[in-house]
Formats: C-alpha cells, structure tokens, sequence
C-alpha cells in the first residue's frame, strides 16, 4: 500500500449534499455519545491527525468537533519542541496531554513528528528512527491497556490541493495568519516526508491501523472521519452510570 498511488478524492459517484446530511446525522451522534463517555469516565479516545502541511487538519478539527461539549473534549497542538521539551525523552511532552478517562484528546500532529521531522532533515540517525518506532508502540499499547482508544488519521492530500491551500494563506487575508515563509520549503520536500509516511504507517500499526483519509475535498475527508469515531464508540460498552454519586 503506496501512499503515493492511495486516493485524496472521494469516489467519483458519491453524492456530495447526501454525503455532507450523512456526516450531520454522525455529528449529532457523536455529541450523544460522548457525553455517555463523558458521564461514564470508563474509557478514553485519543485521536491523532497527521498529514502534510495544508491537508486540513485545522478545519476538520473546527468542523467534526464543533457540536460536542468542551467539558469532555481537548486539542493539543504540538509544535516544534522547546528547549525543556529537547531535554527529555520525545514521549515526555505527549504522555502529559493522554486523556483521562471519559475524555477525548485529539492531537494535532502528535508524536509522530519526532519520527518525521529530524528523519526527512537529517538531524539524526536512522538507527535512532527505527528505535523509535517501538518506543512509539509500546506507549500506544500502554494507553490500549488503560482502556484509551486510540484513531490514527493521515489526511492524504494531493500536491495540487496542498499547494493552492498554501498559495491561498497568501492571498486571502483571513487566511494571513496561517502563512509560514517554509511552507513552500516544505512542499518541494513531499516525496521525503511521503517516504518518512510510508515506513510510519508500515511500522506503527501493529495493533493500531492508520485510517488514510482522503484530503482534498473537506466534505468528504469530515464524513470518513466522523463515521470512523463513531463506528469506533459504538464498539464499546457506553452506558450512563445508574448509581447515584455518594
């Protein structure tokens, strides 16, 4: 499985306006079933987005989640590591954003980048990359084992798309704010990161598979994300508490 020769575009007879009332009914049961998860503090569910600059990760975020309630739900972006962050171990700065139970945490990029970045600019070794992998599997089993599930999506966007994403930070001025001058640096470096991807998907996924979601359409990408979490919930055993509280 290429991620290269894998699609950034939804089937070509789906129906667009059948397909966006689809992803409104999952929204509306997504709301409903957190606050199960919420009230029942049983389980957890991490969500991990990852995906090149300008797949969209920002506005699925905004769109899947706007309905449920911020009591039960956080965001962590993590950015380029700070001088106290580089001092420890590169799972120290995420195990300290894992959701307690009932909660969902959604990381926006996530500790998947310390096996990409340093990779594809060669700050380090590939003997350290590869070691990593398995630090990496053995923390999601650690968080399997605590009764968090774990979502992986890599939002797949073609070159064309994540370059007009870009060119329209530059020209549309509510979308200044999201301007990096490397961003372009970035794009001419997209077979290497897509290579870096590859070997992520094929090493990370033991126990946890990598849901590759198609990118360049936002209605399509919100849909497979949304019904993926919710087919997900529903494999659990979500029931309200029928014990009063002490």
């Amino acid at each position: 499985m290429k991620l290269s020769h894998l699609p950034t575009r939804a089937p070509e007879d789906l129906d667009k306006e059948k397909t966006k009332d689809q992803t409104l009914t999952l929204l509306s049961y997504l709301q409903e079933k957190q606050d199960i998860l919420y009230a029942q503090q049983q389980y957890s569910l991490l969500i991990v987005l990852q995906g090149l600059d300008a797949s969209g990760k920002d506005g699925l975020v905004k769109k899947v989640f706007s309905g449920v309630n911020p009591m039960g739900c956080q965001v962590k972006a993590f950015k380029a590591p700070t001088e106290e962050e580089l001092s420890h171990d590169f799972l120290w700065r995420i195990h300290k954003y894992t959701p307690a139970k009932g909660m969902i945490q959604i990381f926006n990029r996530s500790h998947y980048e310390d096996v990409l970045v340093p990779r594809v600019e060669g700050w380090v070794k590939p003997a350290v990359i590869k070691r990593s992998y398995g630090y990496i599997n053995s923390f999601e089993q650690l968080l399997q084992d605590s009764n968090t599930l774990i979502l992986k999506f890599f939002l797949n966007v073609s070159e064309d798309k994540q370059r007009e994403r870009i060119q329209e930070r530059i020209t549309d001025p509510n979308k200044h704010w999201k301007y990096d001058p490397g961003d372009m640096l970035v794009v001419k470096k997209r077979d290497d990161y897509l290579e870096a991807y590859q070997d992520v998907v094929e090493e990370c996924s033991p126990d946890i598979p990598w849901t590759i979601v198609p990118a360049d359409q936002n209605w399509y990408k919100e849909y497979v994300v949304a019904k993926k979490i919710v087919d997900t919930l529903d494999t659990l055993d979500l029931r309200y508490p029928d014990k009063l509280k002490k």
